[in-house]
């Protein structure tokens, strides 16, 4: 499987797609604004990244809005905020067969980079 998912909005987002050019690569993309993320969806995520926190923003302007830094979230905080908040997923997330890139550090880029080629 080839999937990524984005924000189309997210000039992040298109920047890294634009470097990697997944979308000319067979990728399936998802724009999670207009396709939101199913339980399905993110419980793979998961399984893949090793935790829900590994896949939740912090950047997110909510996180802030909603005071969310001054409580302690567990795993299934960070699962019930995904879903309900499309804004909460790090991004972007690219799955590529079994393996996953999940946000835009330079060095996640990097490796994204490599197994795109």
């Amino acid at each position: 499987m080839k999937k990524i998912y984005h924000l189309g909005n997210c000039t992040t987002c298109q920047a890294i797609i634009k470097e990697t050019q997944v979308d000319k690569k067979g990728f399936t993309m998802q724009d999670i604004k207009f396709e939101k993320i199913t339980p399905v969806q993110l419980e793979e995520m998961k399984k893949m990244a090793g935790s829900y926190e590994s896949l939740f923003s912090r950047r997110a302007m909510k996180y802030k809005e909603l005071g969310l830094k001054d409580n302690k979230l567990d795993e299934k905080n960070y699962r019930n905020y995904i879903l309900e908040e499309y804004t909460f997923l790090k991004r972007p997330v690219v799955i590529i067969d079994d393996k996953i890139f999940v946000g835009s550090e330079k060095k996640t880029v990097e490796a994204l980079k490599k197994a795109v080629k």
